[in-house]
């Protein structure tokens, strides 16, 4: 997970698909953008969606949101909208807005954090 610049809450990086992408490539353009990993979408495993309250946002905005998974030998770095990047466990979810804490508690679920 991510913080933004002078923010302390964790979130996904990520964000819209543009018009003509596929939401795989639109995971690989945002991980590109946001923490500088250049992944192939077609090689991005699709995990699960989450759809929740937005954070600070109106009552019944939602945010949906589709989780993938990649394996690169790159290591993360923080892009110019990104302040850190912080590897989370369930013990996290106090500093994440209620995405972040279902996604949490999915990859909990399927054994792949904590």
């Amino acid at each position: 997970m991510v913080t933004a610049r002078g923010r302390d809450v964790y979130y996904m990086p990520g964000g819209k698909v543009d018009p003509g992408e596929t939401a795989a490539q639109a995971a690989a353009r945002e991980a590109f953008e946001e923490v500088a990993l250049t992944l192939a979408p077609d090689e991005l495993e699709e995990l699960f969606e989450v759809r929740t309250q937005a954070h600070g946002e109106p009552e019944g905005r939602q945010v949906h949101m589709r989780v993938f998974r990649a394996r690169t030998a790159e290591e993360p770095v923080p892009s110019a909208e990104v302040g850190a990047i912080h590897w989370t466990t369930s013990a996290d979810a106090d500093r994440c807005p209620p995405a972040g804490t279902e996604v949490l508690r999915r990859l909990v679920a399927l054994d792949l954090i904590d």
